[in-house]
């Protein structure tokens, strides 16, 4: 288990250093600078490039970057905000985007394990039909058609909920961004507990027990959805990720101050160092979830560990 878990934590550094390189060459071959304001004189803009050491060859600012990002020190802000650090902007943001995130992933896990097991249950009925179609109406729209619906319905029209986000209700803010982006996390959900609870409720162990007169009610709480969570467990971690990058749009819609917001408006503007700090929190957070649930998952069902170094071999 020691072996495996240091492959997997090797292979997690390499990839941020691969991630790293690779955001840094896509950012210098994009159009503009940090600088193109027209009032600013081309000895202004020479001046301000020596002062941040854009005018130093790409490999010196590439290694300056990577051992400035290692050490935690993600640089200031060239326009955003000038010569603010990017630490104290992220400190703002991240735990407005993790509330939203973390509210979507709770809300969506819980629904869609209740449709997919009442789906299970009552398969080729009224129920399953239901749970399916929701499951296909999460799956086929993007988070920001439901927020757009939500915000003109409910916020604009109806006026139940905040339209924009304002911090004089922040948890009546979040309620509109949550529902819109917990649809495709609930939706994956629902399909991937139907499946694994048909399948369990069909295997022999759960008909013997049914023989030997478990309660029906410890049957499915217990026995058969023990067995559904662990697939659950594993596709949760990139569906986490996948809030939070795709929280982009829909922080933009309803004015949300999070890190999809803030990545958003600082590449329309080239501000280089915001950018390629919000992507690497975004990439660490997924390689780091990613591990923890690559190694959790090993741990649960050794049988996935020893597969995976047999082929190695």
């Amino acid at each position: 288990m020691l072996k495996y878990t240091a492959k997997r934590i090797l292979l997690a550094v390499v990839t941020i250093f691969l991630i790293l390189t690779l955001l840094f060459i896509m950012l210098q071959a994009m159009p503009g600078s940090p600088f193109n304001d027209e009032k600013i004189t081309q000895v202004q803009r020479a001046a301000l490039e020596a002062k941040y050491g854009l005018d130093k060859p790409l490999y010196i600012q590439y290694f300056n970057y990577v051992k400035a990002m290692l050490c935690g020190d993600f640089g200031v802000s060239y326009v955003i905000q000038k010569n603010m650090p990017i630490l104290d902007l992220l400190k703002v943001r991240v735990p407005v985007s993790l509330q939203i995130g973390g509210q979507a992933v709770i809300l969506g896990t819980i629904i869609g394990i209740f449709l997919g097991i009442v789906a299970a249950i009552k398969r080729n009925s009224f129920a399953d039909s239901f749970a399916t179609f929701i499951a296909v109406i999460g799956v086929s729209f993007p988070s920001y058609v439901f927020a757009l619906a939500m915000s003109y319905f409910i916020g604009f029209k109806m006026e139940w909920l905040p339209l924009l986000y304002t911090t004089s209700h922040p948890f009546l803010s979040t309620i509109m961004p949550t529902i819109s982006m917990c649809m495709f996390s609930m939706a994956t959900v629902a399909r991937f507990a139907r499946t694994e609870m048909v399948e369990v409720l069909g295997s022999d162990y759960m008909t013997l027990a049914d023989a030997k007169g478990i309660p029906t009610r410890r049957l499915i709480g217990v026995h058969a959805l023990r067995n559904t969570l662990i697939p659950i467990i594993t596709v949760l971690a990139p569906l986490t990720m996948e809030l939070m990058t795709g929280s982009l749009v829909v922080e933009q819609i309803f004015a949300i101050p999070g890190l999809g917001s803030l990545l958003v408006t600082a590449i329309q503007y080239n501000d280089y160092n915001v950018v390629l700090a919000v992507i690497f929190f975004y990439s660490i957070a997924f390689i780091l979830i990613m591990l923890v649930v690559d190694i959790l998952y090993g741990v649960i069902d050794p049988r996935i560990r020893l597969a995976k170094e047999e082929v190695k071999v």
